[in-house]
Order: C-alpha cells, then sequence, then structure tokens
C-alpha cells in the first residue's frame, strides 16, 4: 500500500514538472487555440453581415495548421493572421509532442532527463551518493522513515543498481565529481546528503561541492580513514563517521557477551544495548529500580508467552519470571547489573 501511494505521488510530481517545463508551450497553445478564435470571432464578418460564431472561428484555426482554411477571409489583418498561425501552430505541436515523448520514454529508461525533472519537484529530500551495501541501506532507512531520496551511483553494475531501480527510487548513473550531477540532483533545496562512496576523497570532494551550493545543508561523509573523521567534524562541521570505529565496538562486545546486541558511544561513554531474561532476580523488581539502581533504561519488554514487545514500559510496571527485558546502558553499569543477575542465580551449597 505505501509504495503503491509512494509510486502515485511520484507520478503526480513528473506530471506536475513536465506541466512547469512545457509552460512556454501551454501558452502558445492558449493563444492559438483560445485568443485566436476570439480574434476571429470580433474581426470576421460573413458576407450576410454577422459575426462568425465561435465554433467555427475555432475550427478554422485548427484546420489552418494543416492548410485547409475554413472561413473565407477578406480582411487584410486576418489574411496576416492566416499566414502566421500555420508555422506557429505546427512548431508548437511538433516541438511538444516531440519533447513530451522524449521525457515520457525518458521516464521508463531513467535516463539522466527524468531524473532531472523529478529532483525539480522535490524540497526537502536527502542525496544519497553511492549504491553500494552501505548507501542501500541508508536509503532503506530513510524511505522507512518517509524521507524522499535520490541516488546517485558512478557504476552502471552497482550491487544495489537494480535493485533500486525496482524500488522506484530516482536513481542517476554519473560521476558525482561531474559539474553537473550535483545540480541534477536539485542539491540547493535538499535537506542532507549522504556520501557514502567507497572512496574517501570522493566522499570529501563531494561535501565540499554541496556545501559550497547549499551551505544550509547536513553533511554525512563515511570515512575509512579514523584519523580523518575527527578532522572533519572540526574543519567541516560535517558529520563524519568510520565503518570501521562504528563496527569495532559492537564485535569486541558481541564477542565477551552474547546478550549484547548492539553498542554504541556517545562522547567517552561506551553504551550497550542488551538482552536480559527474568529469572530469580530481576522478578519482583519494577522497571524505575531497574534503572535508579542500575542506570539501566527498559526500551521494551515481552511478557513470557507473548509475541509482541511493548516499548517504553511504565516505570511502575513489575517485572515477571521469564520476562524478556532489552536494557540500554552504560558498560559499567551494564556489568553492575549482569553480575546482579549471575549472584542471584548462582546456586546456594549447604553446608552440613
Amino acid at each position: 500500500m505505501l509504495d503503491a501511494r509512494r509510486r502515485l505521488v511520484m507520478n503526480l510530481r513528473y506530471l506536475r514538472a513536465l506541466l512547469k517545463r512545457f509552460r512556454p508551450t501551454l501558452m502558445m497553445a492558449v493563444v492559438i487555440f483560445g485568443v485566436m478564435p476570439l480574434f476571429y470571432r470580433w474581426r470576421h464578418v460573413t458576407p450576410e453581415g454577422h459575426q462568425v460564431s465561435l465554433g467555427k472561428a475555432l475550427r478554422h484555426v485548427y484546420f489552418l495548421l494543416f492548410g485547409q482554411p475554413y472561413l473565407d477571409v477578406d480582411d487584410t489583418l486576418l489574411m496576416f493572421v492566416d499566414m502566421v498561425i500555420p508555422p506557429v501552430g505546427i512548431a508548437v505541436l511538433v516541438d511538444g509532442v516531440m519533447r513530451f515523448a522524449y521525457l515520457f520514454f525518458a521516464k521508463h529508461r531513467q535516463d539522466k532527463e527524468w531524473f532531472e525533472v523529478i529532483s525539480e519537484t522535490l524540497t526537502g529530500h536527502v542525496v544519497v551518493c553511492g549504491a553500494g551495501r552501505v548507501g542501500y541501506r541508508v536509503v532503506t532507512q530513510l524511505r522507512a522513515l518517509g524521507k524522499d531520496v535520490v541516488v546517485v551511483e558512478k557504476r552502471e553494475d552497482a550491487a544495489f543498481v537494480a535493485v533500486l531501480r525496482d524500488e522506484q527510487v530516482p536513481l542517476l548513473i554519473d560521476d558525482i565529481r561531474s559539474h553537473q550531477c550535483l545540480p541534477r540532483t536539485n542539491v540547493l533545496k535538499a535537506a542532507a546528503i549522504v556520501c557514502c562512496t567507497d572512496d574517501d576523497l570522493a566522499n570529501l570532494n563531494i561535501a565540499l561541492d554541496a556545501r559550497k551550493v547549499n551551505p544550509d545543508i547536513r553533511v554525512v561523509i563515511r570515512l575509512f580513514d579514523d584519523d580523518l573523521v575527527a578532522k572533519v567534524r572540526d574543519t567541516f562541521k560535517a558529520e563524519a563517521l568510520s565503518s570501521s570505529s562504528l563496527a569495532a565496538p559492537a564485535m569486541a562486545l558481541a564477542a565477551l557477551d552474547p546478550r549484547i546486541v548492539h553498542s554504541f558511544r556517545i562522547g567517552t561513554h561506551l553504551m550497550v544495548v542488551s538482552v536480559f531474561e527474568a529469572r530469580a532476580s530481576l522478578p519482583g523488581m519494577t522497571i524505575s529500580e531497574v534503572r535508579d539502581r542500575f542506570g539501566g533504561l527498559t526500551l521494551s519488554m515481552r511478557r513470557q508467552g507473548e509475541r509482541d514487545e511493548r516499548l517504553h514500559p511504565k516505570g511502575e510496571t513489575r517485572i515477571e519470571p521469564g520476562d524478556a527485558l532489552t536494557v540500554q546502558a552504560e558498560y559499567e553499569d551494564y556489568r553492575k547489573l549482569r553480575a546482579f543477575t549471575q549472584e542471584a542465580q548462582a546456586p546456594v551449597f549447604a553446608v552440613r
């Protein structure tokens, strides 16, 4: 349902953009078929001394395009108009039909002209540079959030070019560093640009060019060189991310504890997201007690036997045996919570 709605919106935008591009042609057509019949009705007089009807005047203008006038004109001014209408009208019709047909088929081929027309209709969209794995995931996430996205990729055989086209995502095959590429994306009206190609230098060049065109655009850069990340953030005031720095904490902590499903840094703080199953220690405590005692924020809770998770459970909710809690906490707080649950589950041996 959502994809069908997106396709409908895109088609309506494309139609609006075409009408905008054909504005001069449409205005000339209105003059020829709207104003000229009124002019003939006002100026032409039949042999009986009557004004010609509007229908006959319109028919006369129409057949003039084919060199077959419908009215017998004796007026000098009307004779001059009779000579002007055919070449002008034919030029307008031929130009309109050929340009419309070209842009129509360009849409099905997703040519540069079609991409440019679609981009002209967007405002506050996100430009994603790169159609690799990272670029495709960024596009998928942005579209899930309801954002308009356009993609630029240099290689026709990139990993997800065909997939993006099947999903009707506007995609341009061009060198992003060329002078005409960024203007085609309507970067002047874009809200953000995500530079996620496999080339650090290309990503930096794209970011600089985008800022030159649109100083207010938000820039997100993917970099492989960790040393450049801090420099880019400080110098260009852009959000620079390193794939290795993002993945390293998650991989390291996942190797230490299978309950850690995600990790990230906020400044110098290492945050982790983990899953706890309430057994001998957590049952009986409330969500707020877990937060106050261990600094753990419960993101979701799933009761035993239930399929759906409850997001952001209330603080007074009491934990029951078998509940699965997804908890976010600083790593040191997580270790305290883990130690608490392990101590409570440790077997007790009686001494006789």
